[in-house]
């Protein structure tokens, strides 16, 4: 057993001594002094064990000490260091443990790639068009990709000292087999732990809460820990999360974030307890299990500075303790009359001596783990549910359109395991409005139960108890359960329905957010955003297919001079040959569609055939009088500026929305009532991950793109486009290196999602060859030319075809390796001959079986086949939704229950999909209608059920004109 705990210490960054100490724990839960003992020592002798731990590997142990001596020396290069091993996730072989053991399988496959390590570079040289750089790249890549086979040659990537992945991690791996670097790292990670150990193993914790493996939680530990992107390692490290999406990836780290918090505070009173001299055994034991922010108020709320402190600790002042605590050891000794003094306020008489250990016996009970696990236990095989109903006080004094509203819950019971989450936000606001009264509602039959379990069982006397006592017991739990556990259990369900809630909201407020950015953009075509308006007109904007700002005007549709601006549209439309008009939602956006699907149906622009379509204008407004938009457009008013956005937003979604923060692109619910942290981390989190995946050219896009990819940020993207001015165009990734501030951890996350157009850099540097010919004698002499010349060697002027695909440079080598398998060369990426040699090997050798001869895992090797596979300028957004384009229009008065209609959804919530079929006012399919079998199995879905830009044919079930809702069936989605 002693090893086990040492290696989940070491692989995710659990608490050593947690796992030790809980055995004991659990069998002496109340035995507080021994719990203080055992966890004093701790803190103080942290790296004793840790030494003598592994007798098999003293080795290791030597080296430990030393790099953390050195780290302490070197602080900031050491740390830099420690964040760029991007594959030590698996530590050495035997401290792999069983976090990792469903790829025990593989493991077997790996020692043959470590004796066979030696010769893959020599080939890989023959191989490679680069040479040298793809060599040092395989060293990096084959760790990263094996890492969860062997924990030895993980550590390739640990020490990528001269820049990302090179011969330093290689000459370790040699010489020390990775035990330097390991150490290093574990015990950084170690360290951290030790200031927070707590009674629970946070890998397991974090497994429970999250449902995902635990040897993939502990995985997940240390890539966060060393500064790992999700987009990265959703995409680059999918054999050691067994091929988690991103959503999962978010929700684990945000758990982990969590427990962190608990045990971070929970010292942190400990600390604040022992200078007080409050600590006791019992109370430090019942600290450290706590697992939630709930529980440890619920510990520590006596203690607090400013708290009157509680009827326990009031009678523990007036030396009732030791009666306590005999009534519950050795009743047959206990006097209770011996504790009167009729002159002290609360031991005046023996019913004010009875109840002050009454107090003492139900804060032991409440506070006690067995007793509160029971309880809880016994909660969920119970029937709770949890009651609202409209205040009194706002039935008579309120907004009747605000108690209206939540009409559904003015008598409104559901069990707290059926109830859905838009149900608790809605609860929650009513009641935050103070129009509805919540309470839980727990049956006394649990209270009956417990009571019985309590006396009989759990806090049964060691000896025979008098009738008087026995009386005491019963009410002391009566007390306990009333007074103390009931209000705990009631804010422990509400505080977990709400989480759990606001957790949901953000996560399809995320899914909405990724659908909109994922819209497929539409390309090559000139055109024309409206943002209309009545009193100020319609501005208006045409846009080249290059973005360009062509031409920006105003005009007044809806102020009687409509006949004479068709005039100046129809010429502003054949002037710039545009036949497309985008229109924002916003106001005036129905008459302003009315407008234009009138004069198409005239024919009025002919010969042009016009089409529109209606998008989202959300934070289009807030976006044009900011600091990037002034910037962007500086000579342009703010209200044209907005229409520019407008038509940027169909062309190309992800490039515009980027530039608005995400919460007002709007497309949640409840989002001002969840917490506006986890919001606002989730919904970054997203567009990194949407921009990361797919994809930006270096060498044209715009900074504010640019700062959205993992492992950049804003100075690192002003950075890249400073060089870009100075230096000309990016030519392979390597140079990014040169770029200040873009170290090798940043290479390292940012590399594999930057792209690079081959045709542009061709032309680039064979103009370039030519200048440096005929300009040859000046460049010999001036001190600029040797400026130049030391930053970018020939080396690194040369394009690299790899640098064009979603392939990381860390697999360079592997790619190259897998080339000349095939017989392919790299000039041939994207083309129909790749595709037919990949699929020839693929269909004779097998996937697996071509990953093994390449000593690769399957994940990396499918990775590389994707890369050279698909088409030069390849987008993930191709297979997405385009805007819905359309020549006329619909009224409300038009529907009729059973009209069948086509639409796009404009948001999705958990109750169900709101859809716009173009009447003005969205319908809701509700989520019933929603089926897996009306859900096409053909479409690559970007996320489980419908989602914002989706088209879908519907048929209306329901139209009530008075409120303006219209209720839809889904029929099919296009």
């Amino acid at each position: 057993m002693s090893s086990l705990p040492r290696r989940v210490k070491s692989e995710a960054k659990a608490l050593t001594s947690e796992d030790d100490e809980l055995p004991s724990f659990l069998n002496s839960s109340s035995e507080s002094e021994e719990e203080e003992e055992e966890w004093e020592p701790k803190s103080k002798i942290a790296k004793r064990p840790q030494l003598p731990k592994k007798n098999e590997a003293k080795t290791k142990k030597v080296a430990a000490p030393r790099s953390a001596v050195a780290r302490k020396k070197v602080k900031k290069a050491a740390i830099k260091e420690e964040m760029d091993v991007s594959l030590p996730i698996p530590p050495a072989e035997d401290n792999r443990m069983q976090l990792l053991e469903p790829k025990e399988e593989d493991v077997g496959t790996k020692p043959k790639t470590l004796n066979q390590k030696p010769e893959v570079p020599k080939k890989m040289e023959i191989n490679s068009f680069q040479g040298k750089k793809v060599k040092s790249l395989e060293n990096d890549e084959e760790p990263s990709t094996s890492v969860p086979v062997v924990g030895n040659q993980v550590k390739h990537e640990k020490s990528e000292e001269d820049f990302a992945f090179d011969e330093p991690p290689f000459k370790k791996i040699k010489s020390t087999t990775c035990p330097e670097g390991k150490p290093v790292k574990n015990l950084g990670g170690n360290k951290v732990k030790e200031e927070f150990e707590m009674n629970w193993d946070i890998v397991q914790a974090l497994s429970e809460i999250t449902n995902v493996e635990s040897w993939v939680c502990a995985n997940l530990i240390r890539l966060f820990q060393e500064e790992n992107t999700i987009p990265f390692i959703a995409r680059y490290r999918k054999e050691l999360i067994n091929n988690l999406e991103a959503d999962a990836l978010r929700e684990v780290q945000q758990t982990l974030e969590e427990l962190r918090t608990v045990a971070k505070k929970t010292h942190t009173m400990i600390q604040k307890l022992k200078k007080e001299g409050k600590l006791s055994g019992c109370l430090l034991t019942a600290l450290l299990n706590c697992r939630t922010l709930e529980e440890l108020d619920h510990v520590s709320a006596p203690y607090k500075t400013g708290s009157k402190g509680t009827k326990a600790q009031r009678a523990k002042q007036l030396g009732l303790e030791p009666a306590a605590l005999s009534l519950l050891q050795n009743p047959m000794e206990l006097n209770l009359f011996s504790y009167i003094r009729p002159n002290t306020k609360g031991l005046s008489t023996i019913q004010e001596v009875e109840a002050g250990v009454q107090h003492i016996l139900a804060d032991i009970f409440a506070k006690d783990k067995d007793t509160l696990d029971f309880i809880r236990k016994l909660c969920q095989q119970r029937y709770i549910c949890i009651q609202s109903a409209l205040a009194k006080v706002s039935s008579k004094s309120g907004n009747e359109k605000d108690i209206d509203k939540f009409q559904l819950y003015h008598e409104f019971s559901c069990n707290i395991k059926n109830i859905q989450h838009h149900q608790i936000l809605a609860i929650n606001r009513g009641e935050n409005l103070k129009i509805l009264t919540v309470k839980v509602n727990i049956p006394d039959g649990v209270k009956n139960e417990f009571c019985w379990w309590c006396v009989n069982e759990r806090w049964r006397p060691k000896q025979f108890l008098k009738p008087e006592l026995m009386r005491i017991l019963r009410n002391s739990v009566e007390d306990a359960y009333k007074r103390l556990i009931y209000p705990l259990l009631c804010r422990e369900f509400r505080s977990k329905l709400t989480s759990d809630a606001e957790k949901e909201s953000v996560m399809m407020f995320g899914r909405n957010l990724r659908q909109l950015l994922l819209t497929s953009p539409v390309r090559g075509r000139t055109l024309m955003g409206v943002d209309p308006g009545y009193k100020h007109g319609c501005k208006l904007a045409i846009i080249s297919p290059t973005s360009q700002i062509l031409h920006t005007d105003v005009v007044y549709l809806h102020s009687g001079q409509g006949f004479r601006e068709a005039e100046k549209i129809k010429r502003l439309l054949l002037q710039y040959n545009c036949s497309t008009v985008v229109i924002g939602n916003g106001t005036a956006c129905r008459e302003t569609e009315a407008y234009f699907a009138d004069l198409i149906m005239k024919k009025y622009f002919a010969p042009l055939d016009v089409v529109y379509c209606i998008v989202s204008e959300a934070g289009a407004s807030i976006y044009s009088v900011s600091p990037e938009a002034s910037k962007e457009m500086p000579d342009l008013d703010p209200n044209l500026r907005s229409a520019v956005s407008i038509a940027r937003r169909v062309q190309d979604p992800l490039a515009e929305l980027v530039k608005i923060e995400p919460k007002h692109i709007g497309v949640g619910m409840y989002q001002h009532d969840v917490s506006q942290t986890l919001l606002k981390a989730t919904l970054d989190s997203v567009v990194e991950e949407c921009v990361s995946f797919v994809g930006v050219d270096i060498n044209i896009c715009s900074e504010i793109l640019l700062r959205h990819i993992a492992g950049l940020n804003a100075n690192r993207a002003k950075n890249i486009i400073e060089w870009r001015e100075k230096n000309g165009p990016f030519i392979n990734r390597e140079q990014l290196k040169e770029v200040k501030g873009l170290g090798p951890k940043s290479f390292q996350q940012c590399a594999g999602f930057i792209r690079f157009n081959q045709e542009y850099i061709k032309t680039f540097c064979s103009s370039k060859k030519a200048e440096l010919g005929s300009h040859a004698l000046l460049t010999k002499a001036g001190a600029q030319g040797k400026k130049k010349s030391k930053p970018t060697p020939c080396a690194s002027r040369q394009p690299n075809p790899l640098d064009q695909t979603c392939i990381h440079p860390e697999s360079y080598s592997i790619a190259m390796r897998f080339l000349s398998f095939i017989g392919g060369n790299a000039n041939d990426i994207g083309k129909s001959d790749m595709q037919q040699k990949v699929n020839a090997v693929i269909q004779k050798e097998g996937l697996e079986g071509t990953a093994k001869k390449l000593n690769t895992t399957v994940h990396t090797l499918q990775l590389i086949i994707d890369g050279l596979t698909q088409p030069e300028g390849f987008d993930i957004r191709t297979d997405f939704d385009k805007p819905d384009f359309k020549r006329s229009i619909v009224c409300f008065e038009d529907l009729s229950v059973g009209t069948v209609l086509t639409g796009k959804v404009e948001n999705a919530t958990p109750f169900g999909v709101f859809v716009d079929i173009g009447v003005g006012k969205a319908g809701l399919i509700p989520v019933r209608n929603i089926t897996e079998a009306k859900l096409s199995k053909v479409k690559k879905r970007r996320s489980l059920g419908l989602g914002p830009g989706e088209r879908v044919e519907v048929k209306v079930l329901n139209v009530d004109i008075p409120r303006l809702r219209i209720t839809l069936d889904l029929i099919r989605v296009l």
